[in-house]
């Protein structure tokens, strides 16, 4: 089971009413990335953090794995950003290269953690959407809202299909480094593409097997999914205007 459905299944705050964490994730969201202010973004991600791992009973580790790769990605695109190449050094910082620099001012460079922060609680805040809701839920909400069928369907199959290859590649990729298919460039490259083209035909041989096994189940163009009643609760929607307010607030405080 993928590390996102196994937290969400067994997260405190499963039984919240999927349209409150909804929109308290997207409205959360909109702040962060619509004011991109950086005392903001602390706090959004602090928080949203601290709900998903302290209310919702996420292990600390699992969700800071979660967050290593948008870590990484978005730190290095945020550097990128926060860097320039001119003739002419900048006031923060130059690295003469030849002719030229490799510089940063202090504008370019808050730019840059403007937008890294502004991500890293974008990604917190989709994360307590995701962590905490199973795919299922999320699928009979979709349908409440009046989302078509036929993008609710492609995006559960896109969904499950992503984790089906990323186990395909794993296993196939653990293969190899058994047979030693990593011990130079050149079979490093032979790996490469025999687990490119092992993978194109096992994802079309699985494809084939989920069709076959929905039609034996009845499949009739729609994925029949079991509600579970949830109401929601004015204590919860009072506590998510409340944060709203409060984010708006240090939006004003710090204007």
């Amino acid at each position: 089971m993928p590390i996102i459905d196994r937290l969400s299944y067994q997260s405190r705050l499963r039984f919240i009413h999927t349209g409150e964490k909804f929109f308290f994730s997207v409205i959360t969201l909109l702040l962060c990335v619509g004011s991109r202010s950086i005392p903001l973004a602390l706090y959004v991600f602090l928080t949203t953090g601290i709900l998903t791992v302290c209310k919702g009973g996420i292990p600390v580790f699992e969700y800071l794995k979660l967050l290593t790769v948008p870590l990484v990605f978005l730190g290095l695109n945020s550097m990128v950003l926060g860097l320039a190449v001119c003739r002419e050094p900048l006031d923060l910082f130059a690295v003469s290269i030849g002719q030229w620099y490799l510089t940063a001012s202090v504008d370019t460079a808050m730019y840059g953690i403007r937008v890294f922060l502004t991500a890293m609680a974008s990604v917190s805040c989709l994360y307590t959407l995701s962590c905490n809701t199973p795919m299922t839920d999320f699928i009979l909400f979709l349908k409440r809202i009046r989302i078509p069928a036929l993008l609710i369907e492609l995006m559960l199959l896109i969904y499950r299909f992503i984790f089906i290859l990323l186990d395909c590649t794993h296993a196939i990729s653990v293969s190899q480094r058994a047979r030693l298919g990593n011990r130079s460039y050149k079979s490093s490259l032979r790996s490469f593409a025999s687990l490119v083209s092992s993978l194109f035909v096992r994802a079309v041989g699985r494809s084939s097997l989920l069709y076959d096994a929905m039609e034996s189940r009845c499949y009739d163009g729609v994925l029949a999914i079991l509600p579970e009643e949830q109401h929601p609760k004015k204590r919860e929607i009072f506590l998510i205007i409340l944060y709203e307010l409060s984010a708006i607030f240090i939006l004003w405080l710090t204007a």
